[in-house]
């Protein structure tokens, strides 16, 4: 009888704890508005957001909804969901307006894209342009489309926490404000153009050749981000994409990230893969720029150029740390194992060169990988006692890494990431 009632008890334990899971892992909303009328470029982004959006929201937890009822842009449509995007557009009339106003002065989540900040003239929505987004009215653009070198200027932020200082953007049209975000309390600015980004854009009387370009931001008074991409390159004559604004891992992490925070949910940091495998492989992705340590050309010959490259999984960005002696490894190149991270001519010089070369033992063949926590590693070399470094801490895709002095920052710091 005893049994019979624990039992029981443990039984009719079980629904409760399992509505407290289901509870818990409940996805949170989001719904996108869009026109899609207006520029082939733009519309190709809502085309492409609306097929991205949907597969990001099965890997991570919320639901995806879109629309291109801007009438819908009213309290008990805007009451099921707890994020609100704006792909290439934004409300046109009053009581669109002040449904989304309301909306967000009540704790609502937004994030827009691109031209859902577009306007030449802030006070046909005062709230929207200079209070909530803070741009006053639009000022500039580059052409064409290009990506740039993005400097993330807050790394605190949810949206942030997981990128590098610095990263390459998908291709985009860029837009320049009237307004100096710097100066606007309420703004805090998360990333902008690096400089090494000049000139920004092909068409010499529509580059950016200096100056100070906010790209994304948020507004501490409410729970929002705008980010300044959304612009695909176009064929215009054959009306054809011919770049994506989700080809940047980086930037969609920044993405995923961002939607999270909003829904209510926390980022989760990456996670340590723990001590280093000798059996393994992995992906060495630098810390400064989020690119991957590459063989140029997926070649695997003595010579080979090693090089930074936008992460593609590759065999070419696959390496296995195999143990020499006092704690030092020699790093073999997925596509040859015979074949080492190798100093060019054993120099002990700043900034020679890394290539792939046949394995012989030598000194300059063998690293130090120097455990800086959470996944991240310096590697210093026998040889010379200088580290894997990239050059001029560059976030550019083929550019030859180098061993230099040993200097802690993050163009020397790399993270392994199981491949």
């Amino acid at each position: 009888m005893l049994a019979f009632c624990v039992a029981c008890l443990c039984l009719s334990s079980v629904p409760a704890q399992g509505k407290a899971e289901s509870q818990a892992a409940a996805p949170f909303k989001v719904v996108a508005f869009y026109s899609g009328t207006f520029d082939a470029a733009h519309i190709d982004f809502v085309k492409e957001a609306n097929q991205w959006f949907p597969t990001a929201a099965a890997q991570n937890n919320f639901t995806y909804t879109s629309t291109n009822n801007w009438n819908n842009l009213n309290a008990s449509y805007l009451a099921q969901f707890q994020v609100v995007l704006f792909l290439d557009d934004l409300p046109q009339t009053a009581s669109q307006k002040a449904a989304f106003q309301t909306y967000m002065q009540n704790g609502g989540a937004w994030f827009g894209f691109h031209v859902s900040a577009f306007n030449t003239d802030p006070n046909t929505w005062s709230w929207y342009h200079n209070t909530f987004l803070g741009t006053g009215a639009f000022k500039s653009n580059t052409w064409g489309p290009t990506t740039a070198v993005l400097k993330v200027e807050d790394r605190t932020h949810p949206s942030t926490v997981n990128l590098p200082d610095k990263f390459t953007s998908a291709v985009s049209e860029w837009y320049a404000w009237n307004n100096d975000l710097r100066n606007n309390a309420n703004i805090k600015i998360l990333a902008s153009v690096d400089p090494s980004s000049f000139p920004l854009g092909s068409d010499p009387n529509q580059q950016w050749r200096s100056g100070y370009y906010p790209i994304m931001w948020t507004n501490k008074n409410y729970k929002m981000i705008y980010a300044n991409f959304g612009h695909n390159a176009m064929n215009y004559e054959t009306n054809t994409r011919t770049s994506s604004t989700f080809a940047s891992a980086t930037q969609n992490k920044f993405l995923i990230d961002s939607l999270v925070w909003l829904g209510g949910g926390t980022s989760t940091p990456p996670v340590d893969p723990g001590p280093i495998s000798p059996t393994a492989w992995y992906g060495v992705v630098n810390k400064g720029n989020a690119k991957c340590v590459d063989a140029r050309a997926a070649a695997s010959a003595n010579g080979t150029a090693i090089q930074q490259y936008t992460c593609n999984s590759s065999l070419a960005q696959q390496f296995q740390f195999q143990p020499t002696s006092g704690g030092y490894v020699r790093a073999n190149v997925r596509l040859n194992p015979a074949q080492a991270i190798d100093v060019t001519n054993v120099s002990a010089a700043d900034n020679a060169g890394l290539q792939l070369w046949s394995y012989s033992g030598g000194n300059n063949q063998q690293w130090q990988p120097v455990d800086e926590g959470g996944g991240y590693y310096h590697f210093v070399n026998r040889n010379s006692g200088k580290c894997l470094n990239v050059p001029g801490a560059s976030a550019a895709d083929s550019v030859q890494l180098s061993q230099f002095t040993c200097n802690g920052t993050g163009g020397q710091s790399f993270r392994l990431t199981p491949a």
